[in-house]
């Protein structure tokens, strides 16, 4: 209903400001709207009238069907109310309610002004306590609202509470206003109640309902201001609604029985308030209901009087310093027995620490800077006895004020950041009030010699914030700290000053879980490594490498801290699990380690600090990088000449660790190379079946038409180049399958065109086995087929005749025999470490045989174990059982000696 109404009116508030839908509390006919102005976003409060209101009256205004009347009596109504609100314009206290846009007529009628940004109206909250009393609240010790922002686009709570200290600080304020009042304005406020009293954002008491005031009768100082018409105020006209009439059970009898109108009536009525914040429920113990005859009846009988012997007339109990002390001195009857405003503020029930405190910091701009620094430095003893509203509402806003003053700036921020860690409520406070100071003190004005000046002379708050940092970050967002926090952490790490660029370094393991990781890579490393790179201090460079520590994932759990080389001590490090890096891999290796093999100096600190970030390297960085940048860097630091032998055995453990991780890694990585190549190898190998006799022979004769660019003959069978193939058929056979013959005669590689052409009559299989020995047999072990394509450089370069010995003639070995060749004598074997060690290389030039070689023999003993002939065109082949062996791991300890031996 309210938005709707609010929409209607039409006027220069309306215009400049953005002002919620729904209104946050009331106050009489008032009602109260948050508000902020559009061209500053400064908040604010609207109190709006609407006339229309005026017709929930029925027929009270001016009668009923007389229109005349009532249109008289809405317009009253409406004068006075502009009256209330134009008083204000005419004074400035900070306890009198602070006017910010002067009373407008909106276009249907009704009245608009803005003010101060307020809470509500202390009678508002009393009613709200007393709801909480009736509903068997707790004490009645909090109120809370839900209100909308101003700019329509959420709802929050509003934590409102009235406890001791919450009545005493209000009462102070009103009696600090009152004596504005009374002795510099020279006016009687007349209708001091609690819907006169407005409680504002900073939990400060506000006096308002200025509608009844008037120069007091004994006045001397000159004022605009008319007398009050006692009168007319007294007349009670029933047409009028009562929020626009005296209410006269806070009225002092000096104006209804005594007719005169001086500032000791306000006292009494600031007396009658006092015990309608005690009483139960909070009222005034007068009850008058408007009527003069009824408020004079009351005042005509003692029981009905408020006193001391009657205990003021509250259902409550009231303090014991105000109920002996204060309340006896303004309940009296006679005017020149009350205390002055002055007075009031004197009294013994508002001597106390707490309430002294927040009088100082009321008065805190008029004190000396010695006051002002001596205050700064106790308060932090007195903090934890506020209750957390006063500090949130009241202590931290005053403090946020003089943060102007560069010379209190650091302890100030210290008693901030102490409130902020204080108060459940801390996070919302330091969002909305504490960062924007921040950054207007810190990231504010341009850049020129007295901005450097300036900058310099903040150093000392810089670095409370620097330091209170793991407060900052545990109450604001990600992206608020990324926008407001981040600059001033950059500032500190571009200062000229070593103890704000440590400090600056030090807030990172409370900055980083904060930030997400493109921030730190882009934003916040480099500015770190920068200063790293072209520092001259020793302690920045000692912080610098423990803030790579921190980045590449190391934290204080993970490792106690190494010696810091004064005096050559080096803690035992934990064996807790470290985070994960911060930093990406590619980072670290490219970024991180550079700037750490850029260092010079061999101070022990430093190194034993750049200790630390290697350990962290080693568990993110490759093997490979370890080995070819990492190590060289750790022997060359490990090697320095101030080190002591337990610093020089730490960077030698880590040497050792990172060795053996390297070995490890490199060891495995070429057993599943070697796997690899040898698995391929053997599926070569293996590729012909030996299931049957007709497969073996096609593809033979296939794999020959192959290899020598000719159409196979495989009508006549070569018996040599037979046993040849056989041969090398049998590696893939088991050792108990007999190897079948081919039925074409493959030629050696190094036969000749005749020799190959000739036919050689083939032996069955049967007469083979008849003539061939034990001896003779041929197992896949020795096949010679890891030999078959080899030209041996040795005198047994001529084509086999098993028909005579060979002759190392060629002209003998032209034209073989063309009988059946017979089975050759198998009492001699052909000496193949002869024929494999005359040459180190198999393709070496030809040398003339040794005289006396028994070349006729076809036997085949096992070849040695010996190392594998290399071949220029196949590569290294060895025997199949080598093959084994060289899949076998050496041991580790005769790795990490050859390591050791060789470094």
């Amino acid at each position: 209903m309210f938005s709707s109404a609010l929409k209607s009116f039409s006027s220069n508030i309306s215009s400049n400001y953005s002002i919620a839908p729904q209104p946050s509390s009331t106050s009489g006919p008032w009602k109260i709207f948050d508000a902020k102005r559009k061209s500053t976003g400064k908040a604010a409060s609207v109190f709006v009238f609407d006339k229309k209101s005026l017709e929930a009256q029925g027929g009270a205004l001016g009668g009923r069907g007389n229109n005349a009347s009532i249109k008289r009596a809405q317009e009253e109504v409406v004068e006075r109310l502009r009256k209330e609100a134009s008083s204000l314009a005419r004074l400035r206290h900070p306890s009198v309610l602070e006017l910010a846009e002067p009373v407008e007529e909106t276009r249907s009628g009704g009245l608009m002004f803005a003010t101060e940004p307020v809470t509500a109206s202390l009678a508002g909250l009393l009613a709200e306590k007393d709801e909480q009393e009736r509903s068997g609240g707790v004490g009645g010790r909090g109120s809370r609202y839900v209100v909308e922002e101003a700019d329509g686009k959420g709802r929050r709570r509003r934590e409102l509470e009235i406890d001791e200290l919450e009545i005493q600080k209000g009462l102070l304020q009103i009696g600090k206003g009152l004596e504005f009042l009374h002795e510099s304005a020279g006016l009687v406020h007349g209708n001091l109640t609690p819907e006169a009293i407005l409680v504002n954002a900073k939990s400060d008491w506000k006096i308002s309902g200025l509608g009844f005031s008037g120069l007091a009768d004994n006045a001397t100082n000159a004022s605009s201001a008319a007398p009050i018409a006692l009168s007319e105020v007294l007349n009670h006209d029933p047409r009028l609604p009562r929020f626009v009439q005296l209410n006269l059970d806070y009225t002092s009898p000096d104006f209804v029985l005594d007719n005169n109108a001086t500032s000791s009536a306000d006292m009494f009525s600031l007396g009658l308030l006092i015990i309608a914040l005690y009483n139960t429920p909070h009222k005034s113990p007068i009850e008058a209901s408007g009527s003069l005859s009824a408020y004079k009846r009351l005042f005509s009988s003692s029981s009905s009087i408020p006193s001391q012997n009657n205990n003021f007339l509250s259902a409550g109990p009231l303090p014991k310093s105000l109920a002996s002390d204060l309340l006896p001195r303004l309940i009296t009857r006679r005017p020149a027995q009350r205390l002055t405003a002055r007075e009031f503020q004197q009294a013994q029930y508002f001597d106390n620490i707490l309430v002294s405190t927040i009088r100082f910091l009321d008065a805190l701009p008029a004190k000396t800077p010695n006051e002002k620094i001596q205050f700064m430095r106790g308060l932090p003893r007195i903090l934890p006895q506020f209750p957390k509203s006063v500090l949130g509402k009241k202590v931290l806003p005053a403090l946020l004020e003089e943060m102007k003053d560069r010379d209190l700036l650091a302890p100030i921020l210290q008693n901030i950041f102490a409130i902020v860690n204080a108060m459940p409520a801390g996070r919302r406070a330091f969002t909305e009030i504490v960062i924007p100071k921040l950054r207007e003190v810190f990231l504010s004005g341009p850049a020129s010699k007295a901005a450097a000046e300036d900058t310099k002379s903040k150093e000392p708050g810089l670095m409370v914030v620097l330091e209170n940092m793991s407060i900052v970050a545990a109450n604001c967002s990600g992206k608020e700290f990324r926008d407001d926090i981040l600059p001033i952490i950059n500032l500190g790490l571009g200062s000229q000053t070593h103890a704000v660029i440590d400090a600056s370094l030090a807030t990172l393991p409370s900055v980083l879980p904060v930030l997400d990781y493109t921030t730190i890579k882009n934003e916040l490393f480099p500015v770190i490594a920068n200063v790293f790179a072209h520092t001259n201090s020793l302690g920045i460079k000692i912080q610098g490498l423990e803030a790579f520590y921190t980045l590449c994932g190391g934290t204080a759990e993970a490792e106690a801290p190494v010696g810091d080389g004064l005096d050559g001590s080096v803690t035992k490090h934990d064996t807790k699990s470290t985070s994960s890096a911060v930093l990406d891999k590619f980072t670290i290796q490219e970024k991180v380690v550079p700037l750490l093999k850029g260092i010079k100096t061999k101070e022990p600190g430093v190194m034993m600090a750049a200790l630390k970030v290697f350990k962290q390297v080693g568990k993110v960085a490759d093997s490979d990088f370890l080995a070819m940048e990492a190590l060289p860097i750790l022997w060359s630091f490990s090697l320095g000449p101030l080190l002591d032998l337990q610093q020089f055995q730490a960077f030698m453990a880590l040497i050792k660790s990172l060795s053996s991780r390297i070995e490890v890694e490199q060891t495995r990585k070429l057993q599943e190379l070697s796997a690899s190549n040898g698995s391929t190898s053997l599926r070569t190998r293996t590729a012909t079946p030996t299931t049957s006799s007709s497969d073996l022979n096609g593809g033979d004769a296939d794999f020959e038409s192959l290899v020598t660019g000719r159409k196979g003959n495989s009508g006549t069978p070569d018996m040599l180049n037979d046993w040849n193939a056989s041969a090398t058929i049998r590696t893939a056979a088991p050792k108990t399958q007999v190897a079948q013959p081919l039925q074409t005669a493959p030629t050696f590689s190094w036969s000749t065109t005749n020799q190959a052409a000739t036919p050689i009559s083939q032996p069955s299989i049967s007469t083979l086995k008849a003539q061939q020995p034990s001896t003779r047999s041929i197992t896949p072990d020795q096949s010679m087929n890891a030999f078959a394509s080899l030209t041996p450089a040795s005198p047994f370069n001529a084509p086999l005749q098993p028909s005579q010995p060979l002759q190392p003639n060629r002209s003998t070995m032209a034209s073989p025999p063309a009988a059946k060749p017979s089975l050759p004598n198998v009492g001699s074997s052909i000496n193949w470490s002869a024929a494999t060690t005359q040459n180190s290389s198999p393709w070496a030039a030809k040398q003339p045989p040794t005289s006396g070689s028994n070349m006729s023999a076809f036997s085949i003993p096992p070849p040695p174990m010996s190392p594998p002939i290399q071949s220029p065109a196949y590569g290294s082949m060895r025997p199949p059982q080598s093959r084994q062996t060289s899949l076998q791991a050496p041991p580790a300890k005769q790795g990490m000696d050859k390591y050791e031996s060789l470094l």
